[in-house]
């Protein structure tokens, strides 16, 4: 954690060499959204790494293995649900917009 009461301090070069711009990225997003100082913690940075490590990686693996995957229609009981979670989730955010 990095604050100013504690002499804390990294500069933006520091930062982005230690945690990557993709992981700086993710920290600061998680960093505050309210008219309070922002609080930039370096274990989100960290975390975010390794989310993101984790995310290629995943990728990478479903490239790989593409000729496996199910294809055909989405008929199952589970691709129903899936849809009408999305569907369910599209009409509330129209909703919000409406207002």
């Amino acid at each position: 954690q990095m604050s100013k009461s504690t002499g804390n301090f990294l500069t933006l070069t520091q930062a982005v060499d230690k945690f990557s711009a993709d992981g700086m990225r993710l920290a600061l997003a998680d960093a505050g959204d309210t008219v309070e100082d922002a609080n930039f913690v370096e274990a989100m940075a960290d975390a975010g790494i390794l989310r993101l490590y984790t995310w290629v990686e995943w990728v990478k693996e479903m490239i790989a293995n593409r000729d496996s995957l199910r294809s055909g229609p989405a008929s199952t009981f589970n691709d129903r649900v899936f849809a009408s979670e999305m569907n369910a989730g599209i009409m509330k955010t129209d909703q919000n917009f409406e207002k």
